[in-house]
Formats: C-alpha cells, structure tokens, sequence
C-alpha cells in the first residue's frame, strides 16, 4: 500500500474510506447490502447510524433513490429486504454526469463533436 496512500486516506475523504471510517466500520459496523454499483452499506447494531462505503469515487449520486431513502431513515427495511415497487416507465437510476464527458450538451452547443451549421446566424466581421 505504501506510506503515501496510507498518509493520503489518513487526511482525503474523496479517494477512498479513511482510516477512521474503516476502523469505525471495524468496530461498529453491520454490513446490510451492496448495490448494483458495488456500493457497500452498513449500520451500527442498534441501527441508529448508517452509512455507504462507496466502490470507486466517493460521489453522493452514485447511491439510488432506494438505499438514499434507507441511508436518511426514510425507510426502516434496506432494499435487500424490502425492495421499492418501480413502476415501468421509471428509467433506471443514473448518477450526475455535470462536468464530464457524458453531461448534456443541447444541439448547437461547441461541446457536441459537430455542431449544427445555422443559417439564422450571421457572425460579425470587422471592416
């Protein structure tokens, strides 16, 4: 692992669980599902703490209106025990893709490979 990484999880949160979280995990935790992402979710014995050890970046889009539900004490039963009922015209649940490649970019925009040549526009020249 190396001194680098381990000083790094001692004072970053966005890498990966700091040495904090996971020895409290250690100690305290009880693992009550994973979701589709890897997503590991936990909670104390007596129930009243939870929290989510993300597999990857730590970003709070990534977790699912159902475990987002379970981890703000919306709902008592995780997923794994009481799934929600999806209706079908639900689209599956997708994190916030604002600031990398894969964000929006309406037609015309310069973030789109070609742009739309617009014939309504006509740029300024100096004389």
């Amino acid at each position: 692992m190396g001194i680098i990484n381990t000083v790094l999880r001692a004072v970053t949160w966005w890498n990966d669980q700091t040495i904090g979280t996971q020895l409290f995990t250690w100690r305290n935790g009880v693992k009550v599902g994973e979701d589709e992402q890897g997503n590991v979710f936990y909670q104390t014995r007596d129930g009243k703490r939870r929290w989510v050890i993300y597999n990857g970046e730590c970003e709070a889009s990534r977790v699912s209106p159902d475990w987002h539900g379970w981890l703000h004490h919306t709902y008592d039963e995780p997923p794994t025990k009481a799934p929600l009922k999806h209706k079908a015209w639900e689209r599956p649940h997708q994190e916030n893709l604002t600031g990398t490649a894969l964000a929006y970019a309406p037609p015309g925009s310069i973030r789109q490979a070609a742009p739309v040549e617009r014939r309504d526009y006509e740029a300024w020249q100096p004389e």
